[in-house]
């Protein structure tokens, strides 16, 4: 593959993986409505791999103390702050495997691939986002993330499994429906990505380990790397921005692409 079709795929995963504009729809249009080839298997699980390590250096402190947390969960201290975290991101973590696993099996997954699917949910979910953005209120911080809340945000993320309708989107969605503020609605959403993409990346691992070759590894960790500089920018740039901005940026660029699929699609 050409340095600059993995330039490509690299920087439109990881400036949209954490952006709530939807990685996956942006990599299912990437070669339906150019001349480039399918990535293939291997490069998705590559470019999930560069902006996994971004999200985890960015939160480092929170993902230092989720693992914590696991260990803490391990030895029967179920009590301590880290191990609260941890038993959260599992909880939040479980819808998404559940309806993956369903998705994938009943080869629906591959059914929703189409611009038309893509353009209705880039437009409605983008309406969604708005509607939650600016009727929900701001009175809760992430220190106060609870058991009912995760399992909500969960549910939420499990509808991102629809393409074009945005991971990150769909759990700050859920977050500012709860009443978490901008910052802290965008912060869970990005630390309940480090354990969805870890599950996901492993069970495409278990396709590339048949697939591999060193061409394909030697692309992989390209992309990967240029995943992670583009995704460690798109985190920096947003969590600045809510400092001061709405999503209302991203509503607007949703419903433009949105429409604009969906006039390709019944074209």
């Amino acid at each position: 593959m050409t340095l600059f079709h993995l330039f490509l795929l690299a920087v439109i995963q990881g400036l949209t993986e954490f952006l709530p504009i939807s990685s996956s729809g942006h990599l299912i249009l990437l070669p339906q409505l150019t001349a480039l080839e399918d990535q293939g298997i291997i490069l998705d699980v590559a470019v999930h791999v560069g902006t996994l390590l971004a999200v985890m250096l960015y939160f480092a402190r929170e993902t230092g103390q989720a693992f914590r947390g696991l260990a803490h969960l391990a030895t029967g201290h179920r009590s301590t702050p880290e191990a609260r975290l941890a038993t959260l991101l599992i909880l939040a973590t479980i819808p998404v495997v559940l309806a993956g696993a369903v998705l994938k099996l009943s080869g629906l997954a591959d059914a929703m691939r189409s611009v038309a699917v893509i353009g209705w949910t880039m437009l409605g979910f983008g309406l969604v986002l708005y509607w939650a953005d600016r009727k929900g209120r701001m009175v809760k911080t992430s220190s106060e993330w609870s058991l009912r809340d995760a399992l909500i945000m969960g549910l939420w993320q499990a509808l991102a499994l629809i393409p074009g309708t945005s991971r990150s989107g769909a759990t700050i969605t859920g977050a500012r429906a709860l009443g978490y503020g901008r910052e802290d609605a965008a912060r869970l959403s990005m630390l309940m990505s480090i354990p969805t993409i870890i599950a996901s990346g492993s069970l495409l691992a278990l396709d590339v380990v048949a697939s591999a070759d060193a061409a394909a590894a030697r692309d992989g960790v390209i992309a990967a790397v240029m995943a992670f500089v583009a995704a460690l920018f798109a985190l920096s740039l947003m969590m600045r921005l809510l400092k001061s901005v709405s999503f209302m940026p991203y509503v607007i660029y949703r419903v433009i692409l949105g429409a604009a699929l969906l006039i390709i699609a019944y074209s």
